[in-house]
């Protein structure tokens, strides 16, 4: 337990900000130590701090989750279910399992922060979401202390959304995650974006999971900043969903516009290619910038306070709402 403790560290976007209190949980029995003992003060659970810009000094607890560990639970001639604890890094999971042969989340390799808030998120990559592998949760309950289990249902996941975003916001800590892997004949997703492309480029002509992976890695580092070296938080806004019939308006003004389908009468559209048009791709503000290869990433070039980083955040989604009459919505949450 440290009193003012600067979270410089703890988060990706690398700006500076204290913790009134901050309080590093090993265990569950840690977890619910922390909620007891300030159960009179407003408590933030961090994770990795991968999805976070921090906008000022926080008053009461920062809570870190960093329970280890990951084990085999179900073990079938086909698949394999995975336990893992709520502090293991994301990618450290991804990697794991290509070292075991599981498969199901290669196409989410090299996605920042930590699996305790995978499933808040709905995590997703190239055609992939954490729904496709998830099979539960266990969550502590933060009032009766009480362990719960989430499945599939359960969650109402959808679009970098779930019930955890939604309905129960800051109701529970998750404990763990267990996710349902393959363990042969593998079902390869290679359609979304340019993995296809980038596996002939390798000459790699049956790919498997380890390949893809490391396909959507060349893919990830070409475009997006590592935060160790350039302060991010990957895709700083959602992809809009729209209807058809305003996707047809947008081209018809806009013959290159990208789109994909999202659903009935549904269209994704790429935010990045939205903020780009709108004039902002490589963008500076004092150190607050948007990155030079990829629109849809804001970055920290040195000491950019939160505050900043939210300003320009909202001069782009001004911006594109005049453009282009869409409103953008911050995947990252803003604190």
């Amino acid at each position: 337990m440290q009193q003012n403790k600067s979270l410089k560290a703890f988060n990706t976007f690398g700006v500076e900000s204290h913790a009134e209190w901050f309080v590093e949980a090993r265990t569950a029995d840690d977890v619910w130590s922390c909620l007891e003992t300030f159960r009179d003060k407003p408590i933030m659970v961090l994770g990795g701090g991968s999805n976070l810009l921090l906008t000022k000094d926080l008053s009461g607890v920062v809570l870190k989750i960093s329970l280890k560990g990951i084990a085999v639970v179900q073990d079938y001639e086909n698949h394999v279910v995975l336990e893992v604890q709520a502090g293991e890094v994301w990618h450290d999971v991804v990697q794991y399992c290509l070292e075991q042969d599981y498969g199901g989340i290669e196409n989410l390799a090299l996605i920042p922060g930590q699996m305790g808030t995978a499933p808040i998120q709905n995590i997703g990559a190239y055609g992939v979401e954490l729904k496709d592998v998830f099979d539960s949760c266990v969550a502590l309950n933060r009032n009766t202390g009480q362990k719960e289990v989430f499945n599939l249902d359960d969650c109402h996941f959808g679009y970098r959304e779930s019930v955890f975003k939604n309905e129960l916001k800051n109701q529970f800590v998750i404990l763990s995650v267990r996710v349902r892997l393959t363990k042969r004949q593998h079902e390869l997703k290679l359609d979304y974006g340019s993995i296809s492309e980038v596996l002939q480029q390798q000459g790699v002509k049956n790919p498997g999971i380890r390949q893809v992976a490391q396909a959507v890695i060349a893919i990830r580092q070409s475009k997006l900043p590592d935060p160790k070296i350039l302060g991010n938080s990957g895709s700083f806004f959602k992809n809009p969903i729209v209807s058809e019939a305003e996707v047809n308006r947008l081209q018809g003004l806009y013959p290159d516009l990208p789109s994909y389908q999202a659903g009935n009468h549904l269209k994704k559209i790429p935010a990045g290619w939205l903020i780009q048009h709108a004039g902002y791709k490589g963008y500076r503000q004092g150190d607050a910038g948007v990155h030079e290869n990829q629109a849809l990433v804001l970055v920290n070039y040195g000491e950019a306070t939160g505050l900043e980083i939210k300003e320009l955040a909202q001069t782009i989604q001004d911006k594109v709402f005049h453009d282009f009459g869409i409103k953008l919505t911050p995947e990252v949450n803003i604190i």
